[in-house]
């Protein structure tokens, strides 16, 4: 599809409509559900928790709305065997893609070795399922980034992504620049944290995301008003 072409209803597509909060209800996962099914978004994204949840509201809808499990969430802390065990749990109870935090501390400790073996893990784990691999930009340099991406393709990932939206900022234009050069097109982006609005979100796609997470999807679309004042420029619009 031609950027050009991608409306407000068009954006639904791309979404991973999302509700991880800390607080969040079965009532919330529900709600999350039902507008994902409505609004035909791409797939409902959820924590390990609540897979089964969502799994028996989607019902027959599993087919078409993918459903995502948050994996070492939020700060990518656990063990890399920790990890697989969640993830391949998660895959069990009806997840059909999975986005794991990287090991932020071994990026800082340029242990490309560990990073690329907690990656690898998880992958190994789900058996084709696709995993995206958040990379929490706002804790990395540029060159931390450009490489870890680039361990994340060899570790056999399919997604790079921006933030959990639990970090210290949202994803950001140039984020998605350095991530798009590390992979070529290896592998696919996701921007996700702080996206609101459509004219944000089509921003993260002209630069190369191809899939947008947010807990904001009915705002991106149209179908609810816009619930916050726009001060910055698009990139820094969280």
């Amino acid at each position: 599809m031609n950027v050009s072409e991608i409306t407000p209803k068009k954006m639904a597509s791309f979404i991973d409509h999302t509700c991880v909060k800390v607080d969040a209800t079965f009532d919330d996962i529900k709600t999350t559900c039902v507008e994902a099914m409505k609004y035909n978004f791409h797939s409902v994204c959820v924590t390990p928790t609540r897979v089964c949840d969502a799994k028996k509201i989607l019902d027959k809808h599993i087919k078409e709305i993918a459903l995502i499990a948050v994996i070492g969430f939020p700060f990518g802390f656990t063990t890399s065997n920790a990890k697989a065990i969640e993830a391949r749990e998660a895959v069990d109870n009806g997840a059909t893609e999975i986005d794991m935090v990287v090991n932020i501390n071994a990026i800082k400790d340029k242990n490309w070795k560990l990073v690329e073996s907690d990656i690898s893990s998880v992958v190994e784990a789900v058996n084709g399922i696709n995993v995206k691999v958040i990379m929490e930009t706002g804790f990395l340099t540029e060159d931390e980034l450009f490489d870890a991406c680039q361990i994340a393709e060899r570790a056999g990932a399919k997604f790079v992504k921006t933030a959990t939206g639990f970090g210290p900022r949202g994803a950001e234009l140039h984020d998605i620049a350095i991530m798009k050069e590390a992979i070529r097109t290896k592998l696919k982006i996701k921007a996700s944290g702080g996206i609101h609005d459509y004219e944000t979100a089509l921003a993260m796609i002209k630069a190369g995301a191809s899939r947008i997470g947010s807990s904001s999807g009915l705002e991106i679309i149209g179908v609810k008003d816009k619930h916050y004042s726009k001060k910055h420029k698009i990139p820094y619009n969280y």
